[in-house]
């Protein structure tokens, strides 16, 4: 069980990592992607959180169909925080504008 749970956490970490690799890709190539270290200290923690909750929802979950369910909950709610500070789409303070 150690062992499944090592390996799934290596590879949510290994997904974090490329993500936060392609904002660092688009800055080597384009003058509109301009993020900052505070901006990747936030995605990292963003992206955290997120690989945490799958890997709860995983380790409490057994039924294939709940998982699915709770996945697609976690990865929208996700979603719509990144949207939410990238762009503002709610227009809340949280935006940061």
């Amino acid at each position: 069980m150690t062992m499944i749970l090592n390996k799934r956490r290596k590879i949510i970490l290994s997904i974090i990592g490329l993500i936060l690799l392609l904002p660092i890709i688009g800055m080597q190539f384009s003058n509109e992607v301009n993020w900052s270290g505070f901006d990747f200290i936030i995605a990292g923690l963003l992206l955290s959180t997120i690989g945490l909750a799958v890997e709860l929802l995983f380790q409490f979950t057994k039924n294939n169909t709940q998982r699915f369910l709770f996945l697609g909950i976690i990865l929208i709610l996700g979603f719509l925080v990144w949207a939410e500070m990238a762009v503002g789409i709610f227009g809340s303070p949280f935006a940061g504008s």
